[in-house]
């Protein structure tokens, strides 16, 4: 049993690019879906496919034209165990806005730049660079 999906789907992000990997499936979960599609809409993975029977997802991974992975971190921020909320004025830049930050707010998933445009905090779910 999981306890953690969401650092179980990033850590297999994470050893997927390690390997070189042109995809990775992960564990299906609405969360799951949401932080992939703000890492899609930043352009740090490729597409999201969703297995014809629900349970998984499979995330095609993005590289350089040399074989250089487009993401060079990501790691989970908030925890089950500690949890990190912030309001819009402290909201990260990170890597001077080359990273995302993935935020939960009340409107639901979005990169920290987003919900610093919609006047919104949230808990930092994880970061990207």
């Amino acid at each position: 049993m999981i306890h953690d999906p969401i650092a179980d789907m990033l850590t297999r992000i994470r050893n997927a690019i390690a390997r070189e990997h042109r995809f990775v499936h992960v564990l299906y979960s609405k969360v799951n879906i949401n932080i992939l599609k703000v890492l899609s809409k930043a352009g740090f993975i490729d597409r999201v496919l969703v297995s014809a029977d629900g349970r998984l997802i499979r995330v095609y991974l993005k590289y350089t034209s040399d074989r250089k992975s487009i993401i060079s971190g990501i790691q989970r921020v908030s925890t089950p165990g500690r949890r990190k909320y912030v309001g819009v004025d402290n909201l990260p830049v990170l890597r001077r806005g080359l990273g995302k930050t993935v935020v939960s707010t009340s409107k639901g998933m979005m990169s920290a730049e987003d919900a610093r445009r919609e006047n919104m905090g949230g808990e930092l779910i994880c970061s990207v660079w």
